[in-house]
C-alpha cells in the first residue's frame, strides 16, 4: 500500500509545482467553497493513479490547488464514503497521500443531522470530538509507520484551531455551536430511535463521513479542524422526512458562513 501511496504522491507532485501545507476536504453541498480558491489548478481524480473516484451526486471528484485566504492550499472537491462500497483504506487513501505531499493541517467539513435539541437547521457546529461507529477501523491491518500502532486520540481535533475559529466567528458576528460528531456507515438517514440513542451516547450531530479521515490524519501527525453544517434534525418534534437534495440545499444556504470562517482561519494559520 505504501508503494501505491508514494506513486500517487509522485504523480501529483509532477502535475503541480505547488507545495501547500494545508488541505481541505469538502463534503456534501459544500463544494462551492472551491469557488473561493484563487490561481487554481485542478487534477481530476480519474487521472490520478490508484485514486478512488467519488460516486455521490454533489461531489465533483477533483483535487484543486491554489490560494485561499492568501495561503497555498489543496482541496478535495468530493470525498469517498464507506457506504459507496469502498474499504476504509480506500476512504482514507487521500489523507495518507496528503502526508506524503507534506500537508500539516487538515480542514474537514460535512453535512450532518443534529441530535442536540438546541440545534436548528443551518447551524454551524465546530467539532470538538467524535464517536466512531463505523464497522471497520481505518487503521486495521499492518501499521504504516506514519504513526504508532496505537495512536493517541485525546485531541483528535486541534484545541488551538477550535479556539481560533471561535474567536473568528465572534469577530464576524457568526453564531457557532460546538459538539460531538458521531460517524456511522449510512447510507440510510437515521430512524427517530437511532437519533435518540445517538444523543444519549453523547452525540450532538451524526453523519456518514469525517471520522475515518480524522483518525488517519491524527495517525499521520496532521492537525485537524472540523466543522459540520446541521442540515436536518433528529430531535423529537422536529423530525421530518429528509432527502439528499434537501441536505444539499440546507448546506448551500449555510455555506457562506462556513466559508468565511474557514478562509480567515486559513489566512491566520
Amino acid at each position: 500500500m505504501l508503494e501505491k501511496i508514494r506513486e500517487t504522491a509522485a504523480y501529483i507532485m509532477k502535475a503541480t509545482a505547488r507545495r501547500p501545507e494545508t488541505a481541505i476536504i469538502l463534503g456534501t453541498g459544500l463544494g462551492r467553497l472551491a469557488d473561493e480558491i484563487e490561481e487554481r489548478q485542478e487534477i481530476a481524480y480519474k487521472d490520478i493513479p490508484h485514486f478512488p473516484v467519488s460516486t455521490v451526486e454533489g461531489h465533483s471528484g477533483k483535487l484543486i490547488f491554489g490560494k485561499l485566504g492568501g495561503k497555498e492550499i489543496m482541496a478535495m472537491q468530493g470525498r469517498f464514503h464507506y457506504y459507496e462500497g469502498y474499504s476504509m483504506k480506500e476512504v482514507t487513501y487521500p489523507v495518507r497521500v496528503m502526508r506524503e505531499l507534506g500537508i500539516k493541517t487538515l480542514f474537514v467539513s460535512n453535512a450532518s443531522g443534529g441530535t442536540n435539541p438546541d440545534f436548528e437547521i443551518g447551524d454551524l457546529m465546530i467539532i470538538t470530538d467524535h464517536i466512531n461507529l463505523f464497522p471497520e477501523h481505518p487503521l486495521r491491518g499492518k501499521n504504516i509507520d506514519y504513526g504508532p500502532r496505537f495512536p493517541d486520540m485525546s485531541e483528535a481535533y486541534s484545541k488551538d484551531l477550535i479556539a481560533r475559529a471561535k474567536a473568528i466567528a465572534a469577530e464576524l458576528g457568526i453564531t457557532v455551536r460546538e459538539g460531538v460528531y458521531l460517524g456511522t456507515q449510512g447510507p440510510t438517514f437515521e430512524t427517530p430511535s437511532e437519533y435518540r440513542m445517538f444523543h444519549r451516547l453523547g452525540a450532538d450531530a451524526v453523519g456518514m463521513s469525517t471520522v475515518p479521515e480524522v483518525i488517519v490524519a491524527n495517525h499521520c501527525g496532521i492537525k485537524v479542524f472540523g466543522i459540520s453544517i446541521v442540515t436536518d434534525l433528529g430531535v423529537d418534534g422536529k423530525i421530518v422526512e429528509v432527502t439528499h437534495e434537501e441536505v444539499q440545499k440546507a448546506a448551500d444556504a449555510a455555506q457562506p458562513k462556513m466559508t468565511a470562517i474557514m478562509r480567515e482561519l486559513i489566512r491566520r494559520a
